[in-house]
């Protein structure tokens, strides 16, 4: 009875798109989260009657044959790329990116990661790094005696004193773009790692090659969209059910056949 093993295949794949769909609504608030969807293809099909064979001694070939399919796989879980809406924060250090580009951030390995999330700290020695502690790449650092910071759409970061009216530049934040973002790999904490799928990063200056630009006092809110993600948890839920009811009468139907005397 292939039904079992091929109903079992498709409450699988519904399993997946709920525990994918699951996570995007946990992040709702995460800033500069892009939503994931759950992709599946069918499995092999075992050939019965192959179309074009010949049928009779006429020479007459099957117009379709008989095709029995093995199910469903996983195919991939990607990234939906979007930008979400920009939230005005009013903090020197919240930067948002409009259009394409990651931030380049320092790891403690010493390897190079990337985000979307624009919500910078100062570190005590005075350092732009993330929410987790990790130094934005290049490196800048922040005068102890600075009264505020400016950061303009190009990425050029100047720090302003209490004795001048005039700003002093600290440096130039860069974005990195790559030819398949959809191939990075996720690490957690907002943060991504290349891959050979995702290409090397193209670094440059925000608005050049391509790339978006920064906002001061911005963040990147998610991409999620609840109402879809709500309509899609529905449908996934009669999907499982459905197959669960194929199990269901696939067992009937074989109970039924050690019933026959």
């Amino acid at each position: 009875m292939r039904a079992l093993k091929i109903a079992a295949t498709g409450m699988l794949a519904q399993q997946l798109r709920v525990e994918t769909i699951s996570n995007n609504l946990a992040n709702m608030n995460t800033t500069g989260y892009n939503a994931r969807r759950a992709e599946f293809a069918d499995l092999h099909y075992q050939q019965a009657s192959r179309a074009g064979t010949i049928s009779a001694s006429d020479g007459t070939l099957l117009p379709t044959g008989v095709q029995i399919g093995l199910g469903v796989r996983p195919a991939a879980v990607t990234v939906h790329l979007e930008q979400g809406a920009l939230s005005a924060t009013g903090n020197d250090l919240d930067v948002a990116i409009e259009g394409v580009g990651y931030l380049e951030v320092l790891l403690p390995s010493g390897d190079a990661a990337y985000t979307r999330d624009g919500s910078l700290k100062r570190s005590a020695d005075g350092m732009i790094v993330t929410s987790e502690g990790f130094a934005i790449a290049p490196e800048i650092v922040i005068p102890s005696d600075a009264t505020s910071i400016s950061i303009n759409g190009d990425g050029e970061v100047f720090a302003y004193f209490s004795d001048s009216a005039e700003g002093e530049s600290l440096g130039q934040l860069t974005l990195s773009g790559f030819s398949n973002a959809k191939g990075l790999e996720a690490l957690g904490g907002n943060l991504f790692r290349e891959t050979e799928a995702s290409g090397p990063p193209l670094s440059a200056t925000p608005g050049e090659d391509g790339l978006g630009t920064l906002r001061q006092g911005y963040l990147e809110n998610s991409s999620v969209d609840a109402v879809r993600e709500v309509t899609e948890l529905i449908e996934a839920q009669r999907g499982y059910e459905m197959n669960a009811k194929v199990i269901s009468a696939a067992d009937q139907m074989m109970a039924a056949t050690t019933q026959v005397r």
